[in-house]
């Protein structure tokens, strides 16, 4: 006998523990499935424990330069990671214990540990239960790909969730795939003291971002010491001994790359291929992420996607704001949908990149008249006190409208610098409204009227 409830979510990344407490507040019997880990990819494996290795990773570097800012450190400058790691599990741990008490403490919340399945349009197993609901909800993430690549399956390799287990200082950590995963690790465990090697099949990293972006994120690497390899064609991997060697050319004689530890960093796929998504009817892509329309709805009636398994967001705070859409339609009498939303991540080295809306490359494909407006980090009052000049802002307007398109700022504060931008953009007002607000000297935002106020004709 299937025990029936209002409402079924299975998974609990950054948007189900959300929506379980609002439709238990809206008085529906709830149940909610984990098959692992409370909080999903950020809370474990993701935001939460890359950026508190980050922070140390930072503190490494500031450490080694300051001698650049008068201050003289007796004795070596070393790396402890059973420290490092402890620091970041203790962080981890306090976030997933807040998520799992929550959940188990929340009234009208049944909480199921185990692999919920879907058997039809509205009935779920797990543990060999049988749950039911006329309304479900999937919020079951993504998980890092690893490709069918020659000779993978001979060496031990490590995803973003494995990482998080080092206690350790690779030797040589060679990194397969030059976007937003790859690269924070690149910095980091270069700051920590490995050797980095970072192979890219594509001409440029991060290809999704502007020329001058990867140009730039890739001297800031360099400049570092991580070694990059673009257009790195038919990769391949062998191991050598206790070591590994990675194959990173189709040219007669082949150029090897060396290594202690390999980490794939090519890409996400959604966990959507064991959970009877047939059994319900429930289609997908060509690459598995469950098709949804502008409100979240699956092909299915009572059946709706969340978070980074329907592909329309893969960040957290997209998922968190798949939560809001779908509550405030449920609920509020007010249509909220993902198109509503304006594109807007950061890259997470060190300096940061804050990007929003259009790129400078999609906005010459547009073919619409524009205004670009541009500046170098090294005429930044705060960058240059801070000495970290390396880095630029730029941002592009539409003639017609003088509405913003999109902006970039790839420099010190950039992750929060370009909210600022964003704003104006979600209020639909013209440029000119930031570009005559007096912001707060010394800082890197009070550069952005200034930028503003310099637009040049997009050439």
């Amino acid at each position: 006998m299937a025990e029936t409830f209002d409402a079924i979510i299975i998974g609990t990344g950054q948007s189900g523990p959300a929506l379980a407490e609002r439709l238990t507040r809206e008085g529906m019997k709830t149940a909610i499935i984990e098959r692992k880990l409370f909080g999903g990819t950020c809370v474990n494996v993701g935001c939460i424990p890359t950026k508190t290795l980050v922070a140390s990773a930072r503190a490494a570097y500031m450490a080694r330069r300051a001698s650049d800012f008068g201050i003289a450190i007796d004795g070596q400058i070393a790396v402890d990671m059973k420290q490092v790691k402890a620091r970041k599990d203790q962080i981890v741990g306090q976030s997933n214990q807040g998520v799992t008490n929550w959940l188990k403490d929340m009234k009208n919340l049944s909480v199921y540990e185990g692999h919920g399945r879907l058997v039809s349009a509205n009935s779920v197993t797990v543990n060999g239960d049988a749950l039911h609901a006329e309304k479900i909800i999937l919020d079951v993430g993504a998980r890092a790909r690893v490709p069918d690549m020659p000779g993978l399956n001979s060496v031990d390799y490590l995803t973003n969730s494995s990482m998080m287990d080092l206690d350790f200082v690779p030797d040589h950590l060679v990194i397969i795939g030059g976007s937003y995963i790859g690269l924070e690790f690149a910095q980091m465990y270069r700051r920590f003291g490995s050797r980095v090697t970072v192979v890219e099949m594509g001409d440029r990293l991060i290809a999704r971002d502007d020329d001058d972006v990867s140009a730039t994120v890739k001297e800031i690497l360099e400049a570092e010491g991580v070694d990059v390899r673009l257009n790195a064609e038919c990769v391949s991997v062998e191991k050598r001994g206790d070591q590994l060697a990675v194959t990173a050319s189709c040219e007669p004689g082949p150029e090897e790359i060396g290594g202690s530890h390999l980490l794939m960093a090519v890409g996400r796929v959604p966990n959507s291929d064991d959970l009877g998504l047939a059994s319900a009817g429930v289609e997908t892509d060509e690459r598995g992420f469950i098709v949804v329309d502008d409100q979240l709805r699956t092909n299915v009636p009572g059946i709706w996607a969340i978070g980074e398994v329907n592909g329309r967001g893969a960040f957290t705070h997209t998922s968190y704001n798949d939560y809001e859409i779908l509550a405030a339609n449920m609920f509020d009498d007010d249509p909220r949908r993902i198109t509503d939303r304006i594109t807007a991540y950061g890259l997470f080295i060190d300096p940061p990149l804050g990007r929003v809306g259009l790129t400078e490359r999609e906005v010459r494909q547009s073919g619409r008249k524009a205004l670009i407006g541009k500046r170098m980090m090294s005429r930044v009052s705060r960058a240059r006190e801070r000495s970290e000049t390396q880095g630029f802002m730029k941002i592009l307007v539409d003639v017609e409208t003088n509405k913003i398109l999109g902006a970039a700022v790839l420099g010190i504060g950039g992750d929060e610098v370009i909210h600022s931008v964003l704003d104006i953009m979600y209020a639909d007002a013209p440029y000119t409204v930031i570009q005559r607000a007096v912001h707060i000297h010394p800082t890197v935002s009070e550069l952005i009227p200034t930028v503003l106020g310099e637009l040049q004709p997009l050439e």
